[in-house]
């Protein structure tokens, strides 16, 4: 690879860390082709990009950047998941397919700058998702207004119920 292509491949994990809210650093040692690829797609459905980096080319791309705790880090051979939407989709299908092949591991991450070992990787897949958090928000704001007119509508309500009763006894007295 000449000096022009490395620049190419610099400038692209940049861009991509730079644009990322997570970056998760993974060993992928000996996992086979096909195994590779079905974790690539299960990371694609979820926004996530997963790129085997060369570590030198890396630890350029991530100094002065939003993920530059990671550059220092690189060791090995390991590939990054950028997570662009939802950070807690792309701990989740990682530690999912950890899970299941134990060739493959987590080794930390950096979430908006912050450090995060494999156990804190691990802790964010346990969270709810975006959706899931902006479902919940969205209910309880519902909430208050749906229990203030069922608060409203009761006043009402009970002065019809009374005056009910007071006809239903005026007709039995009469």
């Amino acid at each position: 690879m000449n000096r022009a292509e490395k620049a190419e491949v610099i400038e692209a994990i940049k861009a991509k860390a730079d644009e990322a809210r997570i970056a998760i650093v993974t060993d992928f040692k000996g996992l086979k082709v096909e195994e590779t690829t079905a974790l690539r797609v299960k990371l694609r459905e979820a926004g996530v990009d997963y790129q085997v980096v060369k570590n030198t080319l890396a630890r350029i791309a991530f100094t002065g950047g939003t993920h530059e705790v990671l550059s220092d880090k690189l060791k090995e051979t390991c590939a990054v998941a950028f997570g662009y939407e939802d950070p807690v989709a792309a701990a989740k299908v990682l530690t999912e397919f950890s899970k299941g092949n134990k060739k493959f591991s987590i080794r930390f991450a950096s979430l908006m700058g912050s450090y995060i070992e494999e156990k804190g990787v691990e802790d964010l897949s346990k969270l709810p998702g975006r959706q899931e958090l902006l479902a919940k928000l969205l209910g309880t704001m519902n909430a208050v207004p749906q229990n203030f007119v069922g608060l409203l509508a009761n006043v009402p309500r009970s002065f019809l119920n009374v005056l009910t009763a007071i006809k239903d006894e005026k007709e039995q007295a009469a």
